[in-house]
């Protein structure tokens, strides 16, 4: 049996079929679910355009605690939430120990060739650095 499981979210899509994911897993009471959502850093050399409205980290915190909240309802079991900001491969990976964490759930947008290399693929750095087993999750 899974002690504890961590559920690496984002803002897209890809979010519900990973929540999805965890129904067929058949969790138990005793399992502990942490969701977890990774605000990615700005890049430092990145200007912010002057001309044009920014959401504040308030309301986009506040946004993505209310999603994670809908997702927590639903969950069969004791769970916990973890918003973050950094790199999300390596603030993934860092709840996983600070959890002692026996799996990761994670999705993956299926990026192939040049698209995989210009724009990285965090659930393979997950795969690569994780110190448990990792589930990726595919859309259909």
């Amino acid at each position: 049996m899974l002690k504890t499981i961590l559920v690496a979210l984002d803002s897209s899509e890809l979010s519900q079929y990973v929540i999805q994911s965890l129904d067929e897993l058949q969790i138990q009471s005793a399992t502990k679910i942490i969701l977890s959502h990774v605000i990615p850093s700005p890049e430092p050399d990145m200007e912010m355009a002057v001309d044009r409205p920014h959401v504040s980290e308030e309301l986009t915190y506040r946004h993505i605690e209310k999603q994670l909240q809908s997702y927590q309802a639903d969950l069969p079991c004791e769970s916990e939430l973890e918003i973050v900001t950094g790199d999300p491969a390596v603030e993934i990976v860092r709840l996983a120990h600070i959890y002692q964490a026996e799996l990761i759930v994670i999705g993956t947008r299926g990026l192939t060739g040049l698209q995989r290399i210009l724009e990285g693929s965090v659930s393979s750095q997950v795969v690569a650095d994780a110190p448990c087993s990792v589930l990726v999750v595919k859309p259909e």
